[in-house]
């Protein structure tokens, strides 16, 4: 396994709809691991195709349980390959999410409580599951990345202009150009 290059703010990568995964082949297999080990190795708890330079329809998400008593229990991963969201819920719920590719910043972001998506895990088998929550936010977070829209994408206006000189800065700090 190997830890993988971070794309950041402002790579054309992160902006490109995800190719759909044709076969589940040893280079697939070996690009998951790879995202597992990068995933764990900047403690996020999902990861999409191309926050990593791969522009393919896959996500991984690593979600820990918060209970009340302030435990957390460590998540499972999980693989979506070609995934689809099916449906939302009408009743949305708003909480802070982060991105490993714009480093430094948090923002609330209103989404549906509940989703279901459909995907292929990495065994080939479809399966779908409705997510809510936490863990649904972090589902339509990295099925956004796939699709090529970023979190701040789904900021109000205002809220938006208010980070610009920051989305710069990362723009600035890690463009390769």
């Amino acid at each position: 396994m190997m830890k993988l290059p971070l794309a950041y703010y402002g790579d054309s990568v992160l902006r490109k709809k995800g190719s759909q995964i044709v076969e589940i082949n040893d280079t697939i297999k070996q690009l998951v691991q790879d995202m597992i080990e990068t995933m764990e190795a900047n403690d996020g708890c999902g990861l999409a195709a191309p926050q990593v330079h791969q522009s393919l329809s896959l996500f991984i998400t690593c979600i820990p349980q918060y209970l009340e008593n302030d435990q957390v229990i460590p998540g499972q991963v999980r693989v979506f390959i070609n995934p689809k969201i099916l449906s939302y819920s009408q009743e949305v719920w708003a909480c802070q999410e982060a991105c490993l590719s714009i480093p430094g910043m948090r923002e609330t972001v209103s989404r549906p409580l509940k989703v279901t998506i459909q995907a292929t895990d990495l065994n080939g088998h479809s399966f779908t599951e409705e997510f809510e929550g936490f863990d649904a936010h972090v589902i339509m977070h990295e099925n956004d990345h796939v699709n090529g829209v970023l979190y701040i994408d789904r900021l109000p206006p205002k809220r938006k202009k208010g980070i610009e000189k920051f989305l710069r800065e990362i723009k600035k700090k890690y463009s390769k150009n």
